[in-house]
């Protein structure tokens, strides 16, 4: 059966990234517009050291959808000579700012300062993106908390597209602490048997091969060819990668060499339009939700 999030082509099917995305944030929207008839305003700030041009249109992103969602956004920019002192500064003052539900750093941070530290410095209840280790502790203890957003929306998909995921053998390309590990870990509480592949790991393909759900989160470009996934798989691919082309204009690809999925794997991501636009999505997701915890009430 092909849910109303994937698209039926000749091949795998594809599970529609934009489409289970713009369902959530229409549930977020209702959630906040919820909380706001109960006088709560559901706050995120943003915080953005320095011009990395790939940062800039992120949090451009961001903040259009959270707007557009009903939450109050602010974005602090500061340059790119920030010290360290006075970027904790910021998040202790945003940490006791009763109107703020949420706190995303933009990372990467410019070189000199310690994301470490200052995600530690968060209050672990407005941690929208879930690095805090307070957040990390409770996902792999399998308690409610706030999630990594990438991780959280490839579960995601996987509900919305009716794909089971207990019984099954997953396979992680990448240990990372913003996908892989966190990935690994929603999948074990889902009960899929997880094994996660890294740069150590002796002929990956081969344990790729085993994979009923293969997710690729590696950042390196169409690296997982056709023989790497077992027919009927299904490929959430992670990785955002851009490839010069003949004319210049460069384009974009995934961590899997989408043409060779489609043609052996059951259901595939493409690369744009499947993880990428979940990320966003379920940061407003993670926003909600820490604003109707922090603020004694719930919503669905």
């Amino acid at each position: 059966m092909v849910t109303e999030h994937a698209m039926d082509t000749e091949g795998a099917r594809i599970i529609d990234g934009k489409s289970i995305a713009a369902a959530v944030r229409g549930e977020v929207a209702q959630r906040v517009a919820e909380l706001v008839a109960r006088g709560i305003q559901p706050g995120l700030d943003v915080v953005l050291v320095g011009d990395d041009p790939a940062s800039q249109v992120y949090v451009r992103n961001k903040d259009r959808a959270a707007t557009r969602a009903g939450f109050r956004v602010r974005t602090h920019r500061l340059s790119a000579v920030t010290s360290q002192a006075e970027l904790e500064a910021l998040v202790d003052r945003l940490n006791a700012d009763d109107e703020v539900d949420g706190i995303l750093v933009q990372l990467p941070l410019p070189r000199g300062l310690d994301s470490d530290a200052v995600v530690r410095r968060l209050d672990p209840a407005k941690d929208v993106d879930g690095l805090h280790p307070f957040n990390v502790a409770r996902l792999w203890m399998d308690r409610p908390g706030l999630v990594p957003c990438t991780p959280a929306g490839c579960i995601e998909m996987l509900d919305r597209s009716g794909i089971e995921i207990a019984g099954k053998r997953a396979v992680v390309l990448g240990r990372s602490l913003l996908v892989g590990k966190p990935i690994a870990a929603l999948l074990l509480a889902r009960n899929a048997t997880v094994t996660i592949c890294h740069s150590r790991t002796p002929d990956p393909a081969a344990v790729c091969r085993e994979a009923q759900i293969l997710v690729a989160a590696v950042g390196r470009p169409e690296l997982v060819r056709g023989d790497w996934i077992a027919p009927g798989a299904t490929v959430l691919d992670v990785g955002i990668n851009r490839v010069e082309t003949a004319d210049g204009a460069g384009r974009l690809v995934g961590d899997v060499h989408f043409e060779e999925a489609h043609a052996r794997a059951g259901w595939v991501t493409p690369v744009p339009g499947g993880v990428g636009p979940m990320t966003i999505a379920m940061l407003l997701s993670n926003t909600a939700t820490a604003a109707a915890n922090r603020r004694g009430r719930t919503s669905a």
